[in-house]
């Protein structure tokens, strides 16, 4: 069992460290900086930014934030990854728990008050709950519905909520700063994942990852079909990487979407093939391929009806695009990088502008 999270008996409550890398996140950075200041833990906190070379004038204002408001500080992500910003904010702080923080996040008022609770009544090194998307617009309510839903994401507590219990991962993460330190951090070498990554190591180390459904975090949805798409293809890629080096270590629905691609394809080239064999004058059984990408089709269908009675029309329009994006993307990306066909794959972060 960890040590209780209190730093005295004298149940002074123990200081909260949020970090937070940050990297061409003007339209989201100060709504996610904004819900740290206003958590109603009693604590004391501090705001740590991690900057990465941002382009579009983030910069400037999260500067302008630490200017205002001493509990903000902003360090310097020269390499600009997620992972090594992770790390550089957490060697810039202070206090004994670490609440990791995403720039597209928006914490609710008592969600460090819940955590640090929870981490001190389950003895976990790591507690965490649900990614809340949410969007603002049709595509991006679009996204969020699919982000939402089992056959968008697979269904996993993180995204969809679940009985609270230990997890494999969890969204964000509040820390004990000692288990982060005792497992060597983030690996600045995973550019995406490096959160099931980490929370792998801290399971193989003795310690435990915890999720409670009552931590829910609003999360805002890439903002463009193009956006969404280098998302996918970049969490999917580094999915499939990391499948590869940890085999033991994944669930059989990591698997699906590349199956679902290589199915889709198969059966759609197989069809053509009998689309010639027809038109040759001989038998065209091979048109039995276009099965595959048909039950596909009636399968995004299905799922996109239940959508339209809530959201509207043009969000269910939407979602038919936004599914296959998500499921084409991601499966594409995981058979890239299980099998080792990018020459790059450090190149492959999904936040670019």
């Amino acid at each position: 069992m960890a040590s209780p999270v209190h730093e005295s008996p004298d149940t002074e409550l123990i200081g909260v460290s949020y970090i937070m890398p940050v990297l061409n996140e003007a339209s989201h950075v100060r709504a996610a900086v904004q819900s740290l200041l206003e958590q109603d833990y009693d604590g004391p906190f501090e705001v740590t930014l991690a900057l990465g070379p941002s382009i579009d004038g983030t910069t400037e204002l999260v500067e302008e934030m630490a200017a205002v408001d001493p509990r903000i500080q902003v360090v310097a992500n020269e390499v600009g990854s997620t992972p090594a910003g992770l790390n550089i904010a957490i060697r810039a702080s202070h206090y004994p728990v670490v609440i990791r923080v995403d720039a597209h996040s928006v914490l609710p008022r008592d969600y460090a008050r819940i955590a640090v609770a929870t981490l001190e009544r389950t003895g976990a090194d790591n507690v965490g709950g649900i990614m809340d998307a949410q969007g603002t617009a049709p595509f991006q309510q679009a996204v969020a519905r699919a982000y939402g839903s089992r056959i968008g994401l697979g269904g996993t507590p993180l995204h969809v909520g679940g009985a609270e219990g230990e997890a494999e991962t969890v969204y964000l993460g509040c820390f004990r700063r000692d288990s982060l330190l005792r497992v060597g951090m983030f690996d600045e070498g995973i550019k995406r994942g490096q959160d099931w990554e980490l929370n792998r190591r801290l399971r193989e180390h003795g310690g435990s990852v915890w999720f409670t459904p009552e931590l829910k975090v609003i999360y805002r949805p890439r903002p463009s079909l193009s956006r969404l798409a280098r998302q996918m293809l970049s969490t999917g890629l580094w999915r499939g990487e990391l499948a590869r080096r940890y085999p033991a270590a994944n669930g059989l629905r990591y698997f699906a979407p590349p199956v679902m691609v290589l199915g889709v394809t198969l059966g759609t080239v197989l069809g053509i093939i009998g689309i010639v064999q027809a038109a040759l004058g001989l038998p065209g059984w091979l048109l039995l391929g276009f099965l595959a990408p048909i039950a596909y089709l009636l399968i995004v269908l299905v799922a996109a009806a239940p959508v339209a009675r809530p959201d509207g029309v043009r969000v269910a329009l939407w979602f038919l695009v936004v599914l296959p994006c998500i499921h084409f993307c991601w499966g594409v990306g995981f058979l890239l990088g299980y099998l080792k066909l990018t020459t790059n794959i450090s190149a492959h972060t999904g936040r670019h502008p």
